[in-house]
């Protein structure tokens, strides 16, 4: 039954612009979300907010939530994630639409039916929105922090991969990639945790990126040089075409992250690679046996119909 009263896109804008100023009214915010209201309490979502609530008191420990040191990117991008899920809780419990964007709706399919895919679906819809949103204000950033910006791209994508396209995400391994991936588990912090990579504080004065760089964990390093970055091309599409969102595709450029414009420190990408402990590790894990095959997958990932079964090398989509 449909409820009287404001809409809810601008129910939902009200309710985030109360708590924009205030750190803990955000995480308040974001919380509630995943607890509920009577009678949603048994509807599956509360354990589905670990690793998202993780992220942000990472985020406010930092610093980028604080509303005049803060990052303006951050805090938009934020905004964007909690506004979405706010109102599509709204329309799940009868209040008037329609849903002001697609990544609204891609949360009120994961109301009705929580799954780790809906619930991945839904998250990175709004996150990645939000990249592609508010990427004036990420150039605005130090070089720093959108090298950060860039490797938790990669890393939501590829939390999403595991959960959605196991054998995308994982090669041999696939079978792995949905029990590693399920948000509601704390292995999902080892992919989503950016606090074993990046220094706690914001913003990164006087701190040189290849230094941050050589200081990250042999662990982190394998993640993101040797299991993602053997297959970063097939991640943007993947998110491309999962969420409806074309745009994220033109965000790689031969292979390297290229949010916030031109391919910068592409020599700093692409030297993880080369060490063993990457490169063994892309071995096992690898998707696709030749790069004329990952050019190839990568192309069927934009022609793939919703549903439809992950690309395979050597087997072109129809």
């Amino acid at each position: 039954m449909t409820q009287q009263g404001p809409a809810a896109p601008a129910a939902a804008a009200e309710r985030v612009r109360a708590v924009r100023d205030s750190p803990a009214g955000r995480y308040r915010l974001a919380a509630a979300f995943y607890r509920g209201a009577p009678p949603a309490r048994r509807d599956g979502r509360r354990a589905f907010g670990r690793a998202e609530l993780s992220f942000l008191r990472w985020e406010i420990i930092r610093g980028v939530m604080h509303p005049t040191s803060g990052s303006p990117w951050w805090r938009a991008v934020n905004e964007r994630l909690l506004r979405d899920k706010v109102e599509a809780d709204l329309l799940f419990h009868g209040v008037a639409g329609p849903a002001s964007a697609r990544s609204v709706e891609l949360w009120v399919e994961f109301l009705r039916a929580p799954s780790a895919a809906s619930w991945y679906r839904a998250h990175n819809g709004s996150v990645l929105a939000g990249y592609l949103e508010h990427e004036q204000l990420a150039a605005g950033e130090l070089p720093v922090e959108r090298f950060m910006m860039n490797v938790a791209l990669l890393r939501v994508m590829y939390a999403h991969a595991l959960a959605a396209e196991p054998r995308l995400a994982l090669g041999h391994l696939a079978p792995a990639g949905r029990l590693l991936g399920d948000p509601r588990r704390g292995t999902v912090g080892l992919f989503l945790d950016l606090q074993r990579a990046f220094p706690p504080h914001y913003p990164l004065h006087g701190r040189v990126l290849e230094e941050l760089i050589a200081a990250e964990r042999p662990l982190a390093r394998a993640l993101d040089y040797g299991i993602i970055g053997s297959r970063v091309r097939e991640l943007f599409h993947f998110a491309a075409d999962s969420l409806d969102l074309p745009g994220i595709a033109g965000l790689v450029s031969d292979g390297t992250p290229c949010y916030t414009g031109p391919v910068a420190h592409r020599s700093l990408w692409l030297s993880g690679t080369t060490e063993l402990l990457p490169r063994l590790v892309a071995r096992v894990t690898r998707y696709a046996a030749s790069p004329a095959c990952r050019d190839r997958t990568a192309r069927d990932w934009s022609r793939r119909a919703p549903g439809s079964p992950a690309p395979r090398c050597g087997v072109p989509l129809p």
